[in-house]
């Protein structure tokens, strides 16, 4: 079965168990952050996935895609290159736009519920 198969369901976001997701080394800036994390939806397409992330302190940069999170724990500072720096933390909803370069300057490991539309 896949995930698009799957009856409603509910996920306690804090307790919830994560999957390794190791980072390109050369997204990593500073220090020794992991990430961790689980797809709970995909459409039949796999243009639209639901899920939890969560990831360690440190400093990394991404290349983000559309998304739209809610911060569960944890707390971060998330600069958009040529565009906003934003602090993060719990209950905070943040939207990033397709292709956005962010710096994720992680202070206390964050865990997110995210809702993501691929091209």
């Amino acid at each position: 079965m896949t995930t698009h198969d799957l009856p409603s369901f509910a996920v306690h976001i804090p307790d919830a168990a994560l999957e390794p997701e190791p980072l390109d080394p050369g997204q990593i800036v500073s220090g020794t952050p992991e990430v961790t994390g689980k797809v709970l939806w995909e459409s039949a397409d796999g243009k639209q996935l639901r899920g939890i992330w969560q990831i360690t302190p440190g400093v990394v940069t991404d290349t983000e895609a559309n998304e739209l999170f809610v911060v569960v724990s944890g707390r971060a500072t998330v600069a958009v290159e040529g565009g906003a720096t934003m602090e993060i933390g719990p209950g905070d909803a943040c939207v990033l736009r397709e292709g956005d370069r962010t710096t994720w300057t992680v202070h206390e490991t964050l865990r997110k519920a995210y809702h993501i539309t691929l091209p």
